[in-house]
């Protein structure tokens, strides 16, 4: 089990124009969506569990994402409990037309750890996922 307090580029993902609106700007759901992803691999470091978001307590859209950019997700585990973790990620976009990185989103999400059921288990547990993959 990994648990760090460090901050982590969890994602990193070219905008794409399937992502955008008319006006080239990227629709805030594909933001979030790559928040949710991006709070997984955070979680993740935690125990090698199912994970589920239980909420997401704030998101600030600070500017636009374009088509083009290059955007990282930036995540930070704030608070431990017994079943969850408090994350925050910064969305950071490097611009395609400058190169130029700038801070545009920041969110602040809890995920916790659960069984096969659904149901809540200390993430310090043996893990409890067995997908596909190196062994």
């Amino acid at each position: 089990m990994i648990h760090t307090m460090d901050k982590t580029a969890a994602l990193c993902v070219i905008m794409m124009p399937r992502d955008a609106n008319g006006l080239g700007t990227i629709f805030g759901g594909i933001i979030l969506s790559y928040i949710d992803q991006a709070g997984f691999v955070e979680a993740r470091r935690s125990g090698i569990h199912r994970w589920v978001t239980a909420s997401m307590d704030k998101v600030d859209f600070e500017k636009p994402v374009y088509v083009g950019d290059v955007v990282r997700f930036i995540t930070k585990t704030v608070k431990a409990g017994r079943t969850s973790v408090v994350i925050e990620v910064t969305v950071e976009s490097e611009r395609f037309n400058s190169g130029k990185r700038v801070i545009v989103t920041t969110a602040s999400m809890t995920m916790v750890s659960v069984d096969a059921d659904g149901n809540p288990i200390p993430f310090d547990s043996p893990p409890t996922c067995q997908m596909g993959g190196n062994k």
